[in-house]
């Protein structure tokens, strides 16, 4: 009597990858089919503009992800987050704005969307996993911990933006573009013939495109003019309202020849004194830019927090920036964070990102600095 052996086959692991229309995004699925998985394209739709003349590429995106989708032979999908978008990053965007800080909306867009409803969506089509284009890595431990790794490509190394995402968020996420430099990436893309390998990165904040920032703005939030002075407190211009500035910005100041003050050097923003309305500048001399440590309020750690309560390691204070030294104590909610040497235009709102080697350990909104009077360039 024959048998007839059965061989179950195993089934793929289905991965839903967050499609953008870029290249990053599309190298992300073509590299995930060829590992094997079941890839689903995801488009979110995250703004919708109410303006005729509106800049936004949504339309060209999803056209993109389309023709690359069907060029990989995978299905697509998208789904609409722009009521979730409006009221959990926008609305804060909007608020910082307001209290004269500078804030990073693509930070909070990783938490509160890409990782937060885009992951409960991909869930409902069967994923196992999501993978998005980011340039970093991520490290699944076997004792159920995730580690967020840098990427290898430095020049584009996006651990800082992923400094808010939590722990249940990095479970199931796959980031195909870790060990890859971009270069690679788009050499790629060309090879297999993707629509997406010459396209353009896209840059600055999403739902501004290239649109003038001030207007922007001014559409939302009421502008206060007032005085541009000096420390001295010496009037020497007027400023359109202080949401429209952030520290160390030299342009559109509108300040110049001065009586007293050498042509010599640039005027430059070094405080904002938002209970008088004035934008206070210095010229030439940066001192006053610079600052000896800064508070930190909303630190997400990952994995998990330090059993130490003062340790050092490295962090960034904005994104185009190398690594710095500090030394970082916990006080409470707040953490005191001491610099190796004095940095530069350290700014309330955006984010404080710690490093300890290739692990992002996490990051935390920057609440105020201190030390500007004794700082210099050492």
């Amino acid at each position: 009597m024959r048998f007839k052996r059965r061989i179950k086959m195993q089934k793929a692991k289905r991965v839903v990858v967050g499609m953008s229309g870029g290249v990053d995004s599309s190298v992300a699925a073509l590299l995930l089919q060829r590992q094997g998985y079941d890839v689903v394209g995801l488009y979110m739709v995250n703004w919708e503009e109410e303006g005729e003349n509106g800049c936004c590429t949504a339309e060209q995106d999803y056209d993109d992800v389309r023709r690359v989708c069907n060029k990989l032979g995978i299905p697509y999908y998208t789904v609409n987050f722009a009521k979730e978008y409006r009221e959990r990053v926008f609305s804060y965007f909007l608020q910082e704005y307001a209290r004269g800080r500078t804030p990073n909306p693509d930070v909070l867009c990783n938490r509160e969307i890409k990782f937060g409803p885009f992951k409960e969506y991909a869930q409902k089509l069967g994923a196992d996993y999501i993978a998005t284009g980011h340039y970093c890595d991520i490290l699944h431990a076997a004792d159920g911990r995730h580690y967020l790794l840098k990427a290898a490509d430095a020049g584009k190394d996006q651990t800082y933006f992923l400094n808010q995402v939590t722990q249940a968020q990095l479970e199931g996420v796959l980031f195909p573009l870790g060990k890859m430099q971009k270069a690679q990436v788009r050499a790629l893309a060309a090879e297999c013939g993707l629509s997406t390998a010459k396209k353009k990165d896209s840059t600055g904040i999403c739902f501004i495109g290239e649109r003038n920032f001030r207007n922007f703005l001014r559409s939302y939030l009421p502008a206060r003019p007032g005085k541009i002075v000096t420390e001295a407190g010496e009037e020497v211009g007027e400023h359109i309202g202080l949401m429209y500035y952030t520290l160390g910005q030299r342009r559109g100041l509108n300040v110049g020849g001065v009586k007293g003050h050498a042509e010599e050097g640039r005027w430059f923003v070094v405080r904002k004194d938002m209970e008088h309305n004035l934008l206070v500048v210095s010229h030439g001399d940066e001192t006053p830019l610079y600052s000896r440590g800064c508070t930190v309020s909303g630190m997400n750690w990952i994995p998990c927090p330090p059993a130490e309560r003062e340790f050092a390691c490295t962090a960034k204070f904005r994104y185009r920036q190398p690594e710095q030294g500090v030394r970082v104590r916990l006080e409470g909610e707040l953490l005191h964070i001491d610099f190796d040497l004095p940095q530069r235009a350290v700014t309330p709102g955006q984010y404080a990102v710690l490093y300890s080697g290739e692990k992002c350990i996490g990051g935390g909104v920057i609440e105020q600095t201190f030390g500007a009077e004794v700082a210099g360039k050492n």
